[in-house]
């Protein structure tokens, strides 16, 4: 298991296989991300996302 920090896009990452009906019964929304909190100082995660969520 990773210590870092990730995000990930369920619908294209881990339940890319699946079609459109499947993402709906598996409660996958195309707008769905997953974050996994890491390790890292707070500091620098909030830095991190607030600069992705700037971007978006």
């Amino acid at each position: 298991a990773a210590a870092k920090t990730m995000v990930l896009h369920p619908a294209s990452h881990t339940h890319r296989q699946m079609n459109d009906e499947q993402l709906v019964e598996a409660g996958v929304s195309p707008g769905m991300i997953r974050l996994s909190v890491g390790i890292e100082h707070i500091d620098d995660i909030i830095a991190d996302l607030s600069q992705a969520l700037d971007q978006a």
